[in-house]
This record gives structure tokens, C-alpha cells and sequence, in this order.
């Protein structure tokens, strides 16, 4: 088959990461502040409702990366997946933003809405993970091409930073629209969120189902693989060497991202004195530069490589974050400045791991005999939520420990404490800036290059008696 895929299919496969990007990014901006300051839980118990969710996906991830593995459908393994799963994820979704009124005393309230969101954000998380994790594993089997996979990888996180950057744009709207009543203002929010998450994922079911039917048919043909055990494949994953490589590099990045999402609300409005539209705004920096730069770096890493490129926007992100840690209140224009220098490495984070996973796995094929995208994707997805369970629970316990006041319903917003304001600064500066180092680390010794790849392909296409394999 041919291994380039048309601009159609290009667009439908990035088309499936909108809606689920919409929904990683309003959770991970609004959720914790949501949490405190609409809901009424204290940082702790909020950051423990988003950290039992993760614990969740611990099982939740790779059992439905097995399932979608072993899953037998004129459809393919995959498709039938994000079929069912949009509808739930988009209305659990709106469940989330709701503050239910379970007494009629604040303080006896707050029980009660603790356990509702821990089992809503169980809710949510089930059903990110059908429909996230089997479209994840779509890039490993839609072509084995290597600059191929970097290209389809670019248009998956276009989609991806631009449902990123129209989430906060459809934020800020709401928020306009509807002053003064923040509980109203979720609400709103969970409700357009539900439609705008499930729609493009049955688009990408339409527009790559052609394609998938032709794989399946291949697939179907070639001599079946012996079941394993879904403690035998994560046994068989997790002794893949280059698959620690990218999950150091992954977590790293991911974590650094989400910390700082996390971080960002308080930054800019409790440290620097800003307002909800200047936090956003932040944000819409960061992304709107990193999805420029996306389709910069996806043609750089076909004359660079892939290490290369993730080096050099790694280098520009932690000189933003430690100029972050140095900025002070009424030097606006450097944060802006800053934002977009963080963007062109943000970048790198979403295209560099997520173009690698692929190459693993064929790795983890020519090794062991066996193609399991399910279960590698499964971790690394379960890696990615706890990127940011660990960035939401981190900081609200940090703030926490630091004296963080937390907003009153009603009441205007308190004067944070010196220590909170140090608290902040560390999370937003060196501390991202550290682990991202500690990424690096891990990119010099990821051991696939496209030399190493073209070599494991042949071998594949060897062993299976089909000749080298097509590039084009």
C-alpha cells in the first residue's frame, strides 16, 4: 500500500484530535481554578480529585490498549472505538462543570461535591481514554513512512494546538457573555464543549474509513499472531529499551506543559496583577506560536532529525521559563514576549515523542515478532494524564503549603501571601526548567535514528517475504 497519505486523510486523521484537545485544554487550565474558586473545595482535596482519576487510568489505559488491540471489525481495531466512545466523553464532559447543591450549608457541601467530581472525572477519563488512545495508535498503523509519520504527527497537533487555542478563544467569549456568574459561566462552557468534543471525531471516522477498510483487509490476510496475556504485553513493552527513552522524554515534556498551564492562571493574575483576559491571552501566545512553529519543525526534522530538533527547541522553552521565574509585576510585554519564546519549544514537546512511538514499536516488532500499537500508546497516553495530574495535584498542594488563599464565593479576590508568590515563581521558572533538562538527558540516548529505522524495516520486510518496503 501506498505509505503517503493524501491531504484528505491527512486532515480527517488531525481532525480527531480536535475535540479531545479541546477537552485536555480546558481541563487543564480551568479545572483546579474551577475547582477552588467555583466549586469551593480547598487546593488539596481538589488536586486529590484529579490525581485519583489518573490512578484510574493506571487500569483504565492498558486495558482498553489490549482490547483495541484484539478488536475485530470490518472497521479495523480502532474506528469502531472512537464511533462509540464520542457521545459519553462529550456528555460526561458537561457533568464535570456543574456545582451541584447537595446541602444548603457551604461547609457540609463540600463532601458531597468532592466524591460527585471524583466519579465524573472517572467518567471523563473512561472515556478520554477510549476514544484518545486507539486514534493515537491510528499513526502506527496508517503508514510506515519516517518523515511520513513526522508530517501526519504535524497535522495531528495542528488540529490538536489549534482546538487548544479555540477552547480558550470560546472561553474568553463565554466568559464576556455571561458576567458576574461564574457557575453559570461553566456551565455554558461544559455544554458547547460536549458538542464541539463528540462532532469531529465521527468526521474522522468518515474520512479515514476507506483507507482503514484496505488496512484491515491486509491485515485479516497475514498469518495470525498467538494471544498473549495483558501482563505478558506490558512485560514485552516495558523491556522495549528505546520505549524508556521516549517515555523520559514524553513525561519530562509533558510534565513541564502541564505544570505550567496549571501554574499560569495564578501567575498571571495573583503575581503580576493581571486579569482573566490577560491569562488567556498568555495562553493563546504560547499556543498560537507553537502551532506556527509545528510545521517549522516538522520540515527541520526531515534535514535535522528528530534529536536535533527536539535540542534545539528545548533550548528556547527553558530560556522562557527561567526568564518567567525573573519577570516582575508591570513588565507585561516581556511575559508576552517570553510566552512566545516558551511556544516555539511547546512545540517540540507535542510533534518530537509522539513521531518516535511508531519507530518503537517496529522496533518492539523485528525483536519479539509481535505489533502491538494498542499497548504502547496505552502507556503512553496514561503517561500524558499523569503529566497532568502530577502538574494539577503538585501545584495545588504546593499552594496549599504555602498559604494560597482561596476565593470566597462572592468576595473579591484576596492578596496572596509572600510565600504563595515565591511558590508561584518556582513552579513557573526553575522548576519546569529542571525536569525539561532532565529531557534532554534522555533525547541524547533515544537510539533510533532514520538509518537505524530504514535498517529495521528491510528486516521486517524480509522476514515477512515481501521485498523492501515501498517508501512512497
Amino acid at each position: 500500500m501506498n505509505q503517503r497519505l493524501s491531504w484528505r486523510e491527512k486532515l480527517s486523521y488531525g481532525l480527531g484530535d480536535l475535540g479531545p484537545a479541546m477537552a485536555a485544554n480546558w481541563l487543564a487550565v480551568f479545572q483546579l481554578i474551577f475547582l477552588t474558586n467555583v466549586a469551593g473545595l480547598n487546593p488539596g482535596l481538589a488536586g486529590t480529585v484529579l490525581l485519583i482519576g489518573k490512578v484510574w487510568d493506571a487500569v483504565n489505559d492498558p486495558l482498553v490498549g489490549v482490547l483495541s488491540d484484539h478488536t475485530q471489525s470490518r472497521w479495523g481495531r480502532r474506528l469502531p472505538w472512537l464511533f462509540w466512545g464520542a457521545m459519553p466523553l462529550g456528555l460526561s464532559f458537561w457533568g464535570l462543570w456543574w456545582v451541584p447543591q447537595f446541602t444548603a450549608h457551604p461547609q457540609e457541601n463540600v463532601w458531597p461535591l468532592f466524591w460527585y467530581y471524583v466519579g465524573m472525572g472517572l467518567l471523563v477519563n473512561t472515556f478520554y481514554t477510549v476514544v484518545n488512545l486507539p486514534y493515537t495508535a491510528l499513526t502506527a498503523e496508517l503508514t510506515q513512512d519516517y518523515d511520513e509519520r513526522t508530517r501526519l504527527n504535524s497535522f495531528r497537533f495542528g488540529f490538536s494546538i489549534g482546538g487548544s487555542i479555540l477552547s480558550l478563544l470560546l472561553a474568553l467569549v463565554i466568559f464576556q457573555a455571561i458576567p458576574q456568574d461564574p457557575r453559570r459561566q461553566y456551565l455554558v462552557l461544559g455544554a458547547v464543549g460536549a458538542v464541539l468534543i463528540a462532532l469531529p471525531l465521527y468526521g474522522c471516522v468518515h474520512g479515514l474509513r476507506r483507507r482503514v477498510w484496505r488496512l484491515e483487509r491486509r491485515r485479516q490476510a497475514a498469518p495470525p499472531v498467538p494471544p498473549m496475556s495483558l501482563g505478558r504485553h506490558l512485560q514485552a513493552a516495558l523491556a522495549n529499551r528505546p520505549f524508556w527513552f521516549v517515555i523520559g522524554i514524553y513525561l519530562c515534556s509533558w510534565l513541564a506543559v502541564q505544570n505550567t498551564v496549571a501554574v499560569i492562571p495564578y501567575f498571571v493574575k495573583s503575581y503580576m496583577g493581571l486579569t482573566d483576559q490577560a491569562f488567556t491571552q498568555v495562553v493563546l501566545a504560547v499556543q498560537g506560536t507553537a502551532l506556527v512553529m509545528l510545521f517549522v519543525w516538522s520540515r527541520l526534522s526531515v534535514a535535522l532529525g528528530k534529536k536535533q530538533v527536539y535540542y534545539l527547541g528545548m533550548a528556547a522553552w527553558i530560556g522562557a521559563q527561567l526568564g518567567l521565574f525573573g519577570v516582575q509585576p508591570g513588565q507585561t510585554r516581556l511575559l508576552f514576549l517570553l510566552a512566545v519564546l516558551a511556544g516555539v519549544g511547546v512545540a517540540t514537546a507535542y510533534l518530537i515523542p509522539w513521531s518516535m512511538i511508531p519507530d518503537v514499536i517496529e522496533w518492539d516488532e523485528w525483536q519479539t515478532g509481535q505489533r502491538r500499537e494498542g499497548i504502547f500508546y496505552a502507556l503512553m497516553v496514561f503517561l500524558q494524564k499523569v503529566g497532568l495530574a502530577l502538574g494539577l495535584f503538585g501545584v495545588g498542594q504546593a499552594l496549599e503549603w504555602s498559604g494560597f488563599v482561596q476565593t470566597v464565593a462572592g468576595q473579591p479576590e484576596p492578596v496572596q501571601p509572600a510565600t504563595a508568590l515565591w511558590a508561584i515563581r518556582v513552579m513557573i521558572g526553575p522548576l519546569p526548567a529542571l525536569v525539561l533538562g532532565l529531557g534532554l538527558v534522555f533525547a541524547y540516548f533515544y537510539p533510533i535514528t532514520r538509518a537505524k529505522h530504514a535498517e529495521i524495516l528491510l528486516r521486517l520486510a524480509q522476514r515477512r517475504g515481501s521485498g523492501p518496503p515501498n517508501p512512497r
